[in-house]
């Protein structure tokens, strides 16, 4: 009986090897699925410590060793740091560095300045001697360049330090010293060889300082740890840095890094709660490593959701192409089985023989599926991500019996229509009856799609279970029902036409309509075509969501952080390096209250915002009008008078007793060549008199943003201060906060003190100098009452334009001008601000902004941000698609290969009767080319309007822009052109199959 079935694979070795290609489209993705995942588990893993921040691939152990001097014990040498420290062998790979570090007094003129007295093991492997040489023995020191030439030092010189700590009363506020000095002997002069290597770690030592008397540059004093350790000091700073060296964070190393990592937050948590460093010592571990991580996992959650919906689909309509491929052959030999029955075959010997053959063909399928399934990710991995590697491992195979299985159930099915029919009716060459039944089956598959779409919507998106399945089952069973539509439709058309003389096209219309096989093949092509057309729409709108995220979500087609400064100082630069308003513009990003939208400062002037920005959409139309909806017209300074010593005369007056107030200036220079500056005028002393304070940044002049009146910790204090040399007198040209009056007097502005009760900020009187409430842009239909400002506190707004997205916030959103915003903020706290630059900017912009004392930390291009989008979880997954979108084309070419070939012997015994009828040579060759291309034909159209509506019922669940997106406008259907482009390049291959099959039918008519 083997012998026999295996004789007639080889009789029919043709159909055979198709019916095994069919069977190997089943079980290949069920292989080449969880192997996908795997490679992409990699790729995204690979792609985002590529891309990832130098402190995402770092950790550091900080500890504070206290002053010991008390006790007589020996302070300094890490001993904080032991215990926690074993603990770090634990992340192979990694580096470790040991620091400490105090404050000193004696090398600054000013003792509001300290400087940095730091150990930093193998310091001197990462400075540059300008002068003299690097640290050998006990008491040397090494001091930056900038530092040197700004206090004159020079190597070989001495100079005594002593341990300072810091007094904060507010006669004071100064660095004084609290232990015996010691002399230094000055060995060298450095300059920092990269201040941006990881080795560094994160304390910002050579970040700009704001000080009380200036900004300077961050330059430490390095020595050795034995002479930080032997110098008279109180508390210091102890800390383990830790970076990733060489393959530390290679793909295959992050499992046992992230659990590594687990550990040693608790080992540190336990260690720190135990007071491991000695009572009152807390022991902290940082690291943004956990961030790295989690964007891993975010990818690798997403590709688990897209991955199994091709997948899915591809076995289900590889399953139907079986079932059409066995039925058709089932049907083509209808009398071999009525033959075996009549000779008396039993039942279990008459299914051998009838799907032995078919399931031989799908075994020798399911060997080449599995095979094909690796290697086909392999390929793809290895072409596109050379490098990463795809990672074959046996837990691929996990599904490949279930595809086999539901292969065979296929297999089965197909056969049972001919097996459990009467002799009578096998030997008849009239179709099987069987409407009902395929009806029924119809009508299943579409319960159980609205069934699946319905859990889909239900559980909120959630593609796991029979979710993943939902998109296939819905195009399945809309699939099924339009073919059956069709059909009828093809009937009067083929009654039609006979009718009309047009013979031809009429058998061509009622072939297509009287054999069921033909209906099952057009309901496998519209569903083929659906599938493609969906997954040419996921990553279609993918794509364009990314290009999305890059332009609109980085905000200009290049953006640079910079370091610590002034919003003064940012604008000022940025105007210097780009006068013409072509190519650069000053962004600061205000911090807001959590769940509040964030609000976005930005230096718009005349052309700057439509010069710079990515706008939603693209286009840039709307820029200038939204300039002009932001600032109106142009600020109004108020200069104070006295250049670099500031002068302020005031007269107090009705101020009790013990209830005196202090009065501080906030004050920015013109000219941005300092940073804001907080000027303290002191406590106001009842009469007339003059306060002055030396402020060297306003030497080029400076501009008053308020006048800062606060009190003591006494209840019920009011009084009347009168500022006769300051502006206008006009209470119109100033605003005060609530607990004040503002009126007008012959000698100047009165403020009346009305009460600081409950207001730790004081009084806050500022010049009139912009509109108020603040003009804002908001998105949407978004109405906010009040923003927090540049200094944190509650700004009124009130909205000037509507935008749909803001540049790289999206939606909620603010925009405001930072011209606007900066004037009324009451603080001279530096900023981390940003700097956009468009596509035609200089490449030594950079360097320009150096030249005017930024500094750039970051630079982040959109094409980068682009790069790294399409190594994410959705853009890795979505390949998968991309390969079985050209998998479920070849698939339904394969069909109508097979379908033609099982039914071509007897459609051509039919077309050469009707040729010896009379039916003329032109008649018989349209019939018998055009069968199938108007299969092809009527399925295009079926098949991208019904995978336009299941995009709509279950596109909106697949996870395209990573699991957790930023709120930014991404398209949500497909564009026109692209599914155009998919229905002709189906078109040609289909139709061309189709064009094949009939010429080899055609060739078998005499």
């Amino acid at each position: 009986m083997i012998a026999l079935v295996f004789t007639m694979v080889w009789a029919r070795r043709g159909p055979a090897i198709v019916l095994a290609v069919l069977a190997a489209f089943a079980v290949a993705p069920a292989v080449a699925a969880p192997a996908y995942l795997r490679a992409a588990d990699r790729v995204v893993a690979a792609g985002q410590v590529a891309e990832a921040d130098p402190a995402e691939m770092a950790l550091s152990m900080r500890t504070t060793d206290r002053d010991r001097r008390d006790t007589g014990d020996v302070p300094g040498g890490g001993a904080d740091l032991t215990a926690a420290g074993a603990t770090l062998v634990e992340l192979p790979g990694f580096r470790y560095v040991y620091s400490a570090e105090y404050p000193v007094i004696g090398m600054e003129p000013d003792d509001r300045v300290r400087t940095r007295l730091v150990h930093r093991q193998d310091a001197c492997a990462h400075l540059t001697m300008v002068a003299g040489r690097c640290l050998l023995g006990e008491g040397d020191l090494v001091v930056g360049e900038q530092a040197a030439r700004r206090l004159r030092l020079h190597a070989g010189q001495s100079v005594p330090l002593s341990f300072a700590t810091f007094d904060a009363t507010p006669d004071a506020m100064e660095f004084v010293a609290d232990g015996a000095p010691k002399r230094f002997f000055v060995a060298g002069i450095y300059r920092v060889t990269d201040p941006a290597e990881p080795y560094w770690g994160s304390h910002d030592y050579f970040a700009p300082e704001d000080t009380a008397a200036g900004s300077r540059p961050g330059e430490p004093a390095f020595t050795s740890l034995s002479t930080l350790s032997l110098m008279d000091h109180g508390d210091a700073e102890l800390s383990v840095d830790g970076y990733a060296g060489p393959g530390a964070l290679d793909v295959d190393r992050l499992p046992a890094l992230r659990d590594a990592l687990v550990r040693l937050e608790s080992g540190v948590a336990d260690l720190g709660a135990a007071g491991a460093g000695g009572p009152g010592n807390a022991l902290t571990l940082s690291t943004s490593m956990p961030a790295l991580m989690a964007r891993i996992d975010e990818g690798h959650a997403a590709a688990r959701r897209i991955v199994p919906v091709p997948a899915v689909a591809l076995i289900v309509l590889a399953c139907l192409a079986v079932l059409l491929a066995v039925g058709a052959g089932a049907e083509a030999r209808r009398p071999e089985t009525a033959v075996i029955a009549l000779r008396g075959a039993r039942l279990p010997h008459r299914w051998w023989l009838a799907s032995g053959e078919s399931l031989v063909a799908v075994l020798a399928g399911t060997i080449a599926g599995v095979l094909a399934g690796q290697w086909l990710v392999d390929a793809i991995v290895a072409i596109r991500w050379p490098g990463v590697g795809a990672d074959p491992d046996p837990a691929s195979l996990r599904y490949a019996p279930l595809a086999l299985a539901a292969v065979v159930v296929a297999v089965l099915a197909a056969q049972g229509g001919p097996m459990l029919r009467p002799v009578a009716e096998l030997l008849r060459r009239a179709p099987m009856p069987g409407r009902y039944a395929g009806l029924a089956v119809d009508i299943l598959l579409a319960a159980l799609a609205a069934g699946a779409a319905t859990q889909l919507a239900l559980g909120g998106g959630d593609l796991a279970g029979i979710g993943s399945a939902a998109p296939a089952l819905v195009m399945l069973a809309a699939a099924l029902l339009v073919a059956r539509a069709l059909r009828p439709l093809a009937a009067r058309a083929g009654h039609r036409a006979l009718r009309r003389g047009r013979l031809g096209r009429g058998l061509t219309w009622l072939l297509l309509s009287r054999r069921p096989a033909t209906g099952r093949v057009l309901a496998l092509l519209i569903a083929a075509v659906a599938v493609s057309g969906y997954l040419v729409a996921a990553s279609e709108v993918a794509a364009r969501g990314r290009q999305v995220d890059a332009d609109l979500g980085t905000g200009a087609a290049r953006v640079l952080s910079i370091d610590a400064t002034s919003r003064n100082q940012l604008v000022a630069a940025v105007r210097a390096v780009d006068p013409e308003q072509r190519f650069a513009m000053a962004v600061v990003p205000v911090a807001q209250d959590p769940g509040a939208p964030p609000v976005l400062a930005v230096d718009t002037g005349e052309r700057r915002l439509a010069a710079t920005a990515n706008w939603p959409g693209g286009g840039a139309a709307d820029a200038e009008q939204i300039s002009r909806a932001l600032r109106p017209e142009p600020p109004r300074p108020l200069v104070v008078p006295g250049g670099s010593d500031i002068a302020l005369d005031l007269t107090a007056a009705e101020f009790e007793p013990g209830k005196a107030v202090s009065l501080d200036m906030i004050v920015t220079p013109v000219d941005g060549s300092g940073p804001d500056a907080v000027v303290p005028m002191g406590v106001v002393v009842p009469g007339p008199h003059t306060y002055r304070y030396s402020v060297p940044q306003c030497r080029g002049g400076c501009r008053l943003n308020a006048l800062k009146i606060s009190g003591g910790q006494s209840l019920g204090t009011h009084g009347v201060i009168t500022v006769r040399n300051l502006g206008s007198g006009d209470p119109a040209a100033w605003r005060v906060s609530e607990g004040g009056r503002l009126s007008a007097t012959p000698d100047g502005l009165r403020i009346e003190v009305v009460s600081l009760d409950g207001r730790p900020e004081g009084l806050l009187v500022q010049p009139a100098a912009t509109p108020w409430p603040l003009p804002v842009v908001a998105t949407g239909t978004f109405v906010p009452g009040s923003v927090s400002g540049l200094d944190f506190r509650a700004v009124p707004v009130t909205v000037a334009g509507r935008l749909p997205a803001i540049p790289s916030l999206g939606s909620p959103a603010i925009l405001v001008d930072l011209e606007y915003a900066d004037p009324i903020s009451t603080d001279a706290a530096p900023i981390a601000g940003q700097v956009w630059l468009s596509a035609d900017a200089p490449p030594d912009v950079t360097r320009r902004l150096a030249a005017h004392g930024l500094t750039v930390t970051r630079d982040q291009a959109a094409a980068q941000v682009a790069s790294r989008l399409d190594r994410q979880g959705a853009a890795v997954a979505l390949g998968y698609a991309a390969l079985v979108a050209v998998l479920v084309v070849l698939l339904a070419a394969g069909v109508l290969v097979l379908t033609a070939a099982a039914g071509r012997d007897r459609q051509a015994e039919d077309l050469a009767a009707l040729r010896a009828q009379g039916l003329s040579r032109g008649e018989v060759r349209r019939a018998a080319l055009w069968a199938y291309p108007v299969l092809v034909a009527a399925a295009i159209p079926a098949g991208l309007a019904i995978a336009l509506a299941g995009w709509a019922a279950t596109g909106w669940a697949l996870p395209l822009a990573g699991v957790d997106p930023a709120p930014l406008p991404r398209p949500s259907w497909p564009g026109v052109i692209s599914l155009a482009l998919a229905g002709l390049a189906l078109l040609a291959v289909l139709g061309g199959t189709a064009l094949l099959t009939g010429r080899r039918t055609l060739r078998r008519v005499r």
